[in-house]
């Protein structure tokens, strides 16, 4: 069909690529991200105007934060922007005059996943990010699903713990608030504060108090044998696996594909996250298991995925 524009909307930065149909980034273009709304869109349309120059192109695809409609055009409500039944597709498309569709961008990094990456050669993916927060997208069938109003998959906010932790969505004790980039400096904190005597190295790498922990400190520091940065880690781990065998038993997937950023981290993550998720998996001593498989693009994945489903007429269902 040709070459498109992905757009990957960043809290600093909006990236804009030239992908072609093998998923591979011919070009890129990056402005940096405005504070208001109406600004925003013009970025938009001035990195998508940045890289296309020397390309025919004949699609945009936008991965935004947030809620978007079924019909790919209407961001219903975006956590970090101030957008409420934001028409982007049109406000776009009369800036670049280019065909534009608009993708959540959890499920934006979802289908370049399962089109180039970890989940290349699966019909049937769940794919989830774990970063700040917790996100995620559903492929079954070769289809990008996204139910009725098209804001399915917000795995974050499944209830994990009725009456839990206060989520930042107003709710408490959704599964993000146990299996994110936050919760692991949480448990690190909370550890060394009790033990910090288990805890030397960690709060040596920041400034000597639990308050200090960041998210590099424990990761340098797990590779290095701190108990508590593996404890951490291990407690992140028993969460989301526990979260991924409720999944399997949704959609019974072939394949669970884990990004964002705590996947970089590879099997220091991962292998914890295997074994609790057979450990909650109901029947798995006699029934098939999924594939729990790291994510293999990276931060490349949501522009990636995002301009691949401009190719695409109708894969959202």
């Amino acid at each position: 069909m040709g070459l498109t524009i992905g757009v990957d909307i960043g809290g600093t930065k909006i990236a804009a690529g030239v992908v072609d149909e093998e998923g591979n980034i011919l070009s890129t273009f990056k402005v940096p991200t405005p504070g208001t709304s109406e600004a925003i869109v013009d970025a938009i349309a001035s990195a998508v105007e940045g890289a296309r120059a020397g390309h025919e192109i004949v699609g945009v695809g936008i991965g935004a934060a947030g809620y978007v409609n079924r019909q790919r055009s209407t961001v219903y409500f975006a956590p970090n922007i101030d957008w409420r039944q934001e028409p982007l597709k049109d406000e776009v498309e009369k800036r670049v005059s280019l065909p534009v569709v608009v993708e959540n961008d959890a499920n934006a990094a979802a289908w370049g996943e399962y089109k180039f990456g970890g989940g290349k050669g699966h019909r049937n993916v769940i794919c989830i990010t774990l970063g700040t927060g917790l996100g995620g997208g559903i492929i079954i069938g070769n289809k990008l699903r996204r139910g009725h109003f098209g804001v399915a998959a917000e795995f974050g906010h499944i209830r994990m713990v009725p009456d839990g932790l206060l989520c930042g969505c107003g709710s408490q004790g959704c599964w993000e608030q146990y299996a994110s980039g936050r919760a692991l400096v949480r448990y690190a904190r909370q550890r060394a504060n009790a033990t910090p005597e288990r805890a030397e190295y960690l709060l040596s790498l920041g400034d000597g108090s639990p308050e200090g922990i960041e998210g590099k400190h424990i990761s340098m520091a797990a590779r290095q044998g701190d108990a508590v940065a593996i404890d951490s880690y291990r407690e992140l781990a028993r969460w989301a696996g526990a979260g991924l065998a409720d999944l399997a038993s949704l959609f019974d997937p072939s394949a669970f594909i884990v990004g964002g950023g705590l996947s970089d981290e590879g099997d220091l993550v991962l292998d914890p996250i295997r074994k609790s998720f057979k450990r909650w998996l109901v029947g798995a001593a006699w029934r098939p298991q999924a594939e729990v498989i790291a994510a293999r693009l990276g931060n490349k994945a949501g522009l990636v995925g995002a301009a691949d489903l401009a190719r695409e007429p109708d894969p959202v269902m």
